[in-house]
């Protein structure tokens, strides 16, 4: 039995610059970090005493004698990219629901492959897990999807991610002194919206948008050195608030399909009750909403908007990890 951990994550600024379709032209970079909320994910050698060869579990329960019979996009391609061959038992769980703005689906793609590597005995680097999943998720599945996911997946803590003209990317942690991480933190809050979408829907029409957009994208891209100035100093941490609010209102440019005014209610109604800024997080469209408020006005938020989850959370370091490792067990 093996078993990976592959954290979710929180995109702060430059979302859209991650597109191969913009950086291969303009570069990219994006700031993010890691949370403490992760996909599990086992797998095992499956005995040969039944009548299926492969077993995959996650919100439904698949049973494949060959790989094209798998329905799973990632497992399916995972399998067919590390040419699976023997038969295997695959269960997915995670901490928070699907397609809701977090990176699951990256972190799904990163952590099995690096479960099944680990099966297979070999330990490889969180470079090539990240550069595995980009052209698994772009060039097999063929989804719609930035390259910034794959990699805070892969890597975890928090980072900036400077993606080149060449097709290659940067990962640079971004290093604060513990008390001004620890007052972001407090300053952060998770909500969840009540309803998830599918993001590569919502980034195929920003992606078809590219060519019109230049000006915003260099918008998001300048933001990125904004937001590390203003964490890399004695600023006042509602900075970074008030800019996750301006990118916020640069992000709803990109398409109608970014927000709606069930989404543009929450957020009024954040910041009425003291809120600073912040932003629905993926694609859009739904799912997490992350709220940058004063830990003085998040009682008066919480209050305003109980009717939703809030989900409690603090950063991470470790990206994607082997947590079980017993290769010839059952």
């Amino acid at each position: 039995m093996i078993m990976s951990r592959t954290p979710f994550r929180i995109s702060f600024f430059g979302g859209g610059t991650d597109y191969p379709s913009w950086y291969k032209e303009n570069g990219g970079v994006v700031l993010s970090t890691t949370i403490d909320k992760y996909c599990y994910i086992s797998c095992r050698r499956l005995p040969p005493f039944f009548e299926y060869k492969h077993r995959i579990v996650y919100s439904k329960s698949e049973h494949a004698n060959e790989v094209n019979e798998i329905i799973h996009p990632a497992v399916r391609e995972v399998f067919r990219f590390l040419n699976i061959s023997e038969g295997l038992e695959i269960h997915h769980d995670g901490d928070l629901p699907a397609r809701s703005g977090l990176g699951s689906s990256s972190a799904f793609t990163v952590g099995l492959l690096h479960a099944l590597y680990a099966l297979r005995g070999q330990m490889v680097t969180k470079q090539r897990l990240a550069q595995e999943a980009i052209y698994i998720e772009q060039e097999m599945i063929k989804e719609n999807v930035g390259s910034q996911d794959q990699i805070s997946a892969a890597f975890g803590g928090f980072r900036k991610i400077n993606f080149n003209i060449d097709n290659s990317f940067e990962v640079t942690p971004v290093i604060l002194a513990k008390e001004r991480l620890r007052e972001l933190q407090a300053h952060s809050m998770l909500f969840f919206t009540g309803f998830s979408r599918i993001a590569s829907d919502i980034a195929k029409e920003q992606i078809n948008r590219i060519p019109k957009m230049q000006k915003e994208l260099s918008a998001m891209s300048s933001m990125v050195n904004q937001a590390v100035s203003i964490l890399d100093s004695d600023t006042d941490i509602g900075q970074f608030g008030k800019l996750l609010h301006d990118a916020w209102r640069l992000k709803r440019s990109f398409s109608v399909m970014v927000s709606n005014n069930h989404i543009n209610e929450i957020y009024d109604v954040a910041l009425g009750a003291g809120a600073l800024g912040g932003k629905i997080l993926g694609a859009g469209g739904g799912g997490f909403m992350l709220i940058h408020a004063r830990p003085e006005d998040q009682p008066r938020i919480k209050e305003r908007l109980k009717k939703l989850l809030m989900v409690p959370f603090q950063f991470e370091e470790t990206g994607s990890q082997i947590v079980i490792y017993n290769p010839d067990g059952f």
